[in-house]
């Protein structure tokens, strides 16, 4: 085979693999680009990256898919779509709280869904107390738990270890478990992880594994390499908060969202948990 023939069938065959993987990609543009959406919560995608996110997490739309904490929905005007064949719980703040933020955010998703009860039809409410262990999804359900930026807010009530029990109990063996959390620098200690909402990857691996999981993959994709991590108000110094309101605006600005870790990680499946038990 000359060299020119070989050079042409390789560029064939990695331009047909790139095409593949894109048909494959969990979230494609239009969804991406849907009227559906908040066109705020869109200008966010630049720093979010939900399409390689969900990609690397390995959503399919058929999957059960428990979105821990979902706020305002920004990652739910996704899912809920996207997983038109399967089914997908937000597991949203417990109606009883007693916290006057939490039921106010939950009225507020709630009223959202009930305004779009086509686009929203995948959708089941649930709900998300690691302080009163509760997590109201049966167990062994789920294909994926996801939660996005949601760690350290556990780590500051200090409930963050019943946490991650609940999302592998509620998982099926073999599940994964998709964490974006805000990261510190290594040294980082508990106190200052717990004042800036940044955390260590090792304590978060840590947690998982005590958990039970099993660390599958890490990824970049939600990196910030200007972040340093270290700012007057922590993470909430950065956007889309900005606590420091005019103050070095433009400064923060410039940086952008939060520096993130992405890990993926896996409940074992029953030949690995028969072969531990042994």
């Amino acid at each position: 085979m000359s060299r020119k023939l070989f050079l042409s069938l390789f560029c064939l065959v990695t331009s047909l693999t790139s095409v593949s993987l894109r048909a494959e990609a969990a979230i494609d543009a239009d969804l991406l680009q849907s009227p559906d959406r908040t066109p705020a919560f869109v200008e966010r995608d630049v720093y979010r990256h939900p399409a390689e996110t969900l990609d690397f997490f390995g959503l399919k739309p058929d999957m059960t898919v428990v979105e821990i904490w979902p706020g305002g929905g920004w990652y739910t005007e996704i899912l809920a779509p996207y997983l038109e064949g399967g089914k997908l719980y937000a597991a949203h703040f417990a109606k009883n709280s007693g916290i006057k933020y939490f039921a106010k955010s939950r009225m507020f998703f709630e009223e959202k869904i009930k305004a779009d009860s086509e686009l929203y039809q995948a959708l089941t409410m649930a709900e998300f107390s690691p302080k009163m262990n509760k997590l109201s999804v049966p167990d062994g359900s789920a294909d994926a738990v996801l939660t996005f930026r949601n760690v350290h807010n556990w780590l500051r009530s200090i409930n963050e270890a019943e946490a991650f029990a609940l999302f592998y109990k509620a998982l099926k063996p073999g599940g994964v478990l998709g964490v974006v959390e805000h990261r510190a620098k290594a040294d980082t200690s508990w106190e200052t992880m717990k004042q800036s909402g940044y955390m260590t990857e090792a304590y978060v691996i840590a947690l998982a594994e005590k958990a039970g999981f099993v660390l599958d993959a890490k990824s970049e994709i939600n990196a910030n390499p200007k972040d340093s991590a270290e700012h007057p108000k922590g993470v909430w110094t950065l956007p889309p908060t900005l606590r420091l309101q005019d103050k070095d605006r433009e400064k923060y600005l410039a940086i952008g969202e939060s520096d993130r870790m992405t890990l993926r990680f896996k409940k074992p499946g029953l030949a690995n948990t028969q072969m531990v038990g042994q």
